[in-house]
């Protein structure tokens, strides 16, 4: 395991999380599982993040994600480019406690949603269980949160 790795990564993810310029420049994959069993993927802006140990990324209540977590939890998280590959493997859970909405509100988001006391919107968690890390001058990561 190479602790530069991970220190890079989470750089990495760092750079990433957040609105930019009122966009969704910065985003990740994010893989569930569908009603039928099968994986789906779709792109998230992450709206925070501690390392690689946990992101949020904010959605609907109704959206088809929060309805997959609420079926299965296990999810998987990739952040690419030609110089890196960060793959992170947990579980989500979807949250709608008042002072969480707040805390990661972003107001590029007031397109969809009326404030971060808006009923329908939430936030997903991701919490990473385990990770491999890739980049392109052959420094890697992989274990165990």
């Amino acid at each position: 395991m190479s602790q530069e790795a991970i220190l890079r990564a989470e750089s990495i993810i760092q750079s990433k999380t957040g609105y930019i310029d009122r966009g969704m420049e910065g985003y990740c994959a994010l893989a569930l599982i569908d009603e039928d069993g099968y994986p789906s993927a779709s792109t998230l802006t992450i709206s925070k993040a501690d390392g690689i140990k946990w992101l949020t990324f904010l959605s609907g209540l109704k959206s088809n994600k929060a309805k997959r977590i609420e079926k299965c939890n296990r999810g998987s998280v990739c952040i690419n480019s030609p110089k890196y590959n960060i793959t992170l493997v947990g579980t989500l859970e979807v949250l709608t406690e008042p002072d969480i909405k707040k805390e990661m509100w972003q107001e590029p988001l007031g397109h969809m949603y009326s404030g971060p006391d808006d009923p329908e919107y939430c936030v997903i968690r991701f919490t990473t269980q385990r990770y491999n890390i890739f980049f392109d001058d052959g420094e890697s990561a992989a274990g165990l949160v």
